[in-house]
């Protein structure tokens, strides 16, 4: 996420759009789920492109971890 730039927008957009759709095809959108996007490894960051973890399916609680 560090190297996106403005030019990024539209790649940056479409992501989450796809996002909500994975999120409603595995049958979480409704009771809510949570999209997590790593940046660089002190926040966890192992695999160095951009991506996202969507969680849901069960109760997730804040602070995370």
């Amino acid at each position: 996420l560090n190297d996106a730039s403005e030019e990024d927008c539209w790649l940056l957009g479409h992501l989450l759009l796809v996002a909500k759709r994975l999120a409603q095809q595995e049958q979480v959108a409704d009771d809510g789920y949570r999209l997590v996007i790593n940046t660089n490894s002190g926040a966890g960051q192992t695999v160095f492109h951009l991506h996202c973890h969507l969680l849901g399916g069960r109760p997730l609680q804040w602070p995370p971890g």
